[in-house]
């Protein structure tokens, strides 16, 4: 089941439950995940009450209760309102974010753990991203950019975070132009 409390520009319920049903597919999860789209302010509610963190986050992923049938493989939580805003940051559409957002919180559910698996997961959401022509994946571009605060301590700006996640290292601008803060 989709739910979306939030509206996300070029994505639909049917769209989404279609790329969850073959990423689900992909992995071999059996079983239906829930995928509930919505604002910042609840994502930091559900990671207050399970996992005692009172701040607001990009995706949740909630593996079902022990016991209960196997027709239900778990949910997944977005904020739409951090996904808009990591897309406009990484130039690429909220669609298409929500669809990263979806995939690393399935992965999850899958029992992929990047915190303890040497880089098991990040290296299937790769995979599973080229073959659903998606960016820069979670795993991916928080290493990249940790890896860019620790070199410097200066506040990044956006254009320079996306060269970086393409591979740009020589401080030019691309030819694209960097998106106007407001």
């Amino acid at each position: 089941m989709i739910i979306l409390r939030r509206r996300v520009a070029g994505l639909s319920e049917a769209t989404l439950a279609r790329f969850v049903k073959r990423a689900c597919a992909i992995l071999g999860i059996e079983g239906d995940v829930n995928v509930l789209i919505t604002g910042s302010r609840e994502l930091r509610d559900l990671n207050g009450r399970f996992r005692k963190k009172n701040v607001a986050t990009d995706v949740l992923s909630f593996p079902p209760m022990p016991g209960l049938s196997h027709e239900f493989a778990g949910d997944v939580a977005i904020s739409a309102e951090i996904a808009n805003r990591n897309a406009r940051r990484l130039a690429h559409s909220a669609a298409q974010e929500i669809k990263i957002l979806t995939l690393h919180g399935i992965l999850h559910l899958a029992g992929f753990d990047h915190d303890h698996d040497a880089g098991q997961m990040a290296r299937k959401e790769n995979h599973l991203r080229t073959m659903f022509s998606l960016p820069h994946g979670l795993i991916e571009r928080s290493a990249e950019f940790a890896k860019l605060k620790r070199k410097r301590t200066v506040r990044l700006r956006p254009a320079k975070v996306r060269r970086a996640l393409r591979g740009d290292r020589s401080g030019r601008r691309s030819g694209a132009r960097a998106t106007p803060r407001r």
